[in-house]
């Protein structure tokens, strides 16, 4: 498991120093804290995604020549 470039041995040792200094039950509230910041970033590079990708495809659609209609002898 490597997450940001840290091993699954730093994760254990903050989660360990983290439940010796705020106790188990601040260190609950912490974590559904941080789940909760998580999910709205994650929720919010999603839209902000989405509107990127809508917009790109307007304008490349607004700059495409038109097709069909006109033929020309």
């Amino acid at each position: 498991m490597d997450f940001l470039s840290v091993g699954a041995s730093e994760i254990l040792m903050v989660l360990l120093v983290a439940l010796l200094v705020v106790g188990p039950t601040k260190v609950v509230g912490m974590a559904q804290t941080l789940g909760k910041v998580m999910r709205s970033i994650r929720k919010a590079s999603g839209e902000l995604t989405s509107a990127v990708t809508r917009e790109m495809e307007l304008e490349d659609h607004e700059k495409a020549p038109p097709s069909g209609g006109e033929k020309k002898d």
